[in-house]
Parts: C-alpha cells; structure tokens; sequence
C-alpha cells in the first residue's frame, strides 16, 4: 500500500528528522508506529545518519506490531526485523542477526544494557509506550540512563505521557534532555513543580500536589523538543458511548456481600490506611464485586453470579454483535468461558497475533483479553465495535484509555460502544467515577476506601 501522510504526520516526520532526542506525544489512533517507522528509514538508508535502531516496547507489540506495520506499506517493506525475545540464548542470537530494527520487550532493558555493558550499539532508541520509563527508581530506567550518552537519536511514543500525575513526566523528559528542562533529579523537580501535602497520622510515604499552574509551565519548558496531538483535532472518529449498566445484587448475594466487605474494612482503621494495605483492600473488594475471592490456597470461592448474569444478559442484548470482553481476573475469565460453552458462539482468549487475526476477520464472536495483555499496539477496529468491561482495570487510567482504544481507532466505521459492568454501591461505581473524572488514582482509590470504612463502621 502507499502511504500518504496527513499533514499532521508529515510535520510530525520532519520534526524526528530535525531533532535528535523528541517526543511524540500523539493520541492513540494517529499513527506513530508508521510515522517513527517513516523516518527510520529516511535516516538509514537516504540520510545515513543511523546505523543500528533499538525498539522498546510491551512485550506483545515487540512480538509483531512494528512488523505488521512496517509490511503494510510499500516504502517499508524491505526493513528488516529482529526480535530479541525468549530465553537468553534465544535473545544473543537475534542480537547477532542482520537487521534494521531490533525489537526489544521493555522488561529486558536492564539485561541488555549489561549484556554490551560499554560497547552499546545501538544510536537510535524508540520507546514505545515511554511512560513504561516513568519511574526513576526503576532497573529499566537507571538501565538506559547509563547508556543514554552513547545514544544519539531517541524517540518517545505515548499518548498518555502523565497518566497518573506531573510526576510521570520527570523520567521521560531525563531521558530526552538529561534533565535540562526539568530538573536532574526527583527532588529538584518536585521543588519546582509540587507542593508536598500534608501528612495524615501513620502515613508511610510522601505525597505531592501540582503547583498552581505548573502544567503550563511544563508543557512550555519541554515544547521545543515534545509533539503533543490528540486525536479528535485530526481524525474523524466514529462516536465513543460508555455504557454504564448496573448490577444489582439480589437478597441473597447483598448480604453474603455486605458481611464480607463489612469484615474486610473494619479490619483496618481509615486514619492509618498505608498504599500496602489500600492494594490488598481494594483487590479482594474487586474481587467481592466480580462474584468470587481467591481463599488462602489460591481457588476461587464464588460469593454470587449477579455479574455473571448480567454479563449474559448484554451478550443477549448485543444480538450477535461482535464483543471484546476485558477482565481483571484470572477466575473472571474461567467463569465466563464457562457460562459460554453451552452457547453457540464461538469464544477466544486473546494470546497473540494468530488470535488479533482471527478478530478482525470476523471468526470470533467474543474475544476475552486481559487489558495489560492487549492495552497497546493492537488493531482490532475491523472486528467488532463492542466492548465490557467485566471489572475496570485497577484504578488505572493509562490502561483503560489504551484498551478502549483497541476498538476506537482509524478504521472503525461503526460508533464504539463500552459497556461497564458495575455493581450499585460497591468499589465498581468508586473506580468508574475516578476513571471518569481522571483523577489520580491512588489518591482516589484512598478516599474511596476510608470513605467506605468509615460508612461500614457507622454502620456497625
């Protein structure tokens, strides 16, 4: 196929040609696979200004997104692909491969940097997904800082550079600049740009609030060198609709529910709640949402099937439609697969690309994906319009704008419909609210669940 750039993908190729370290801050939808892929080859093979390209990416975009990318179009068909995956052995051998572009998992960075140690190859980077990098104090942050010198030309992609406040674009920026706009350090940053909150009685760690009007002054440090493009300014998308649909317990599951979840939280004190214990909370709460908990010895205990019934009920509502279901849970996917054996429709556990192209050519009817597995890089537009979501991903934003984006992207010619399955009253209707007013996510899941103790211990 030819490409032909829009022109907001021509202006965004010419930047990456005329600045050595950048990031691309583009919506989901806009193309910065074919975009980063265009200039790649301009740089090799016209302007002989890179000679080895490394690509991090989540694991399953390493395995086969850039590739399909890359065959789709003419003027990039003769690129050459290298994954450097599997064991160890697997992973030096790919290394050793003629290749154009080398593919590497993002949770291999800090084995790769100690494989080459100080005879680093590689003088063009693109990180796919850059807020992967977000954390200064992680091993594959620190991995490629120690590189970054001999690194002469990075890019970054994401749509989502601050999914969970200011404080995720620190690293990124490092990266790019060193910490010239930004600070060198966590601290220096923090100092210029947030505000540290007050302490609550046993609270364990710090938290930071944004300084009136540091955004603004963020966006305006790092514009020299960032793209920032949302989707809806450039494309014309079909409609997005969330669904909300209640799920409301009957007698007999309320109470089961009720006396769990009133067990759960009046075992901690809503004063002395740390992260720690709000993870563990939260999860068996989702879990008492979802229909079972995981016991001591890792089975699942069904506590009821509202949800599960209610899930039916839209499967028979849809009349047939195609639907992409997402879970949370390992027994949430068990469950469904078998409340569907005894239907006629054919069901599918996402895995890989084999099943990405057995979506988009309409042989499945409901495909069942957790969202960390598929939340990026996937094209499944032409498969369906539908999506569930059985139980939200954890408070996390960043996850559930990419997997929604699986479906609402270029190429979709119907409106996106999402339905969310939401139990009335429960730590659902909590999360859909966060997700929905993007706030930060571990300090609303906090307000939540002390707002909830403090309810069940009036209660009692």
């Amino acid at each position: 196929m030819e490409f032909h750039p829009h022109n907001y993908q021509r202006y965004c190729i010419e930047r990456i040609l005329d600045t050595p370290k950048i990031g691309l801050f583009l919506d989901m939808g806009l193309g910065k696979t074919v975009i980063t892929l265009t200039a790649i080859n301009e740089l090799k093979y016209h302007r002989w200004q890179v000679f080895r390209v490394l690509v991090i990416a989540p694991k399953k975009v390493a395995e086969a997104t850039w590739q399909k990318e890359a065959a789709r179009w003419d003027h990039l068909a003769h690129l050459r692909f290298s994954g450097v995956m599997g064991s160890a052995q697997k992973r030096i051998r790919a290394l050793a491969s003629p290749a154009d572009v080398y593919m590497l998992g993002r949770d291999n960075v800090d084995w790769l940097v100690d494989y080459y140690r100080n005879d680093w190859p590689f003088d063009m980077v693109v990180l796919d997904e850059s807020t992967s990098f977000k954390n200064s104090r992680a091993k594959r942050f620190r991995a490629l800082k120690l590189v970054s010198s001999r690194i002469n030309r990075m890019v970054e992609l994401t749509g989502t550079p601050m999914p969970n406040g200011l404080e995720d674009i620190f690293a990124q920026m490092y990266l790019l600049d060193g910490g010239a706009r930004l600070g060198r350090t966590l601290s220096s940053f923090r100092e210029s740009f947030c505000t540290q909150d007050w302490a609550h009685p046993g609270q364990q760690y710090r938290t930071y609030s944004p300084q009136d009007g540091a955004l603004d002054r963020i966006q305006q440090a790092i514009s020299d060198i960032c793209i920032s493009m949302k989707a809806e300014d450039y494309l014309e998308l079909p409609e997005f609709i969330a669904d909300d649909v209640p799920v409301v317990l009957d007698d007999k599951a309320a109470k089961a529910y009720r006396q769990m979840e009133r067990e759960l939280l009046l075992q901690v004190d809503e004063q002395t709640i740390t992260a720690g214990t709000a993870a563990v909370l939260n999860g068996k709460l989702l879990q008492l949402c979802s229909g079972a908990v995981y016991d001591t010895e890792s089975a699942a205990v069904e506590i009821h099937r509202c949800k599960l019934d209610a899930f039916l009920e839209v499967i028979e509502q849809l009349y047939g439609e195609h639907v992409l279901v997402f879970y949370w849970f390992q027994h949430e996917r068990d469950r469904i697969l078998e409340v569907l054996q005894k239907s006629k429709l054919r069901v599918r556990v996402y895995f890989g690309p084999a099943d990405e192209e057995a979506w988009n050519t309409g042989r499945i009817d409901v495909l069942l994906a957790h969202p960390a597995s598929c939340g990026y890089g996937l094209n499944l537009q032409k498969g369906g319009h539908h999506a569930v979501w059985y139980t939200l991903p954890n408070w996390n934003l960043e996850l559930y704008q990419q997997a929604n984006k699986r479906l609402h992207r270029q190429g979709q010619k119907h409106p996106v419909i999402v339905h969310h399955l939401l139990v009335q009253d429960g730590v659902d209707v909590d999360m859909a609210a966060s997700l929905d007013g993007k706030k930060d996510a571990q300090e609303a899941m906090m307000e939540a669940l002390k707002a909830r103790i403090e309810k069940a211990r009036r209660a009692g």
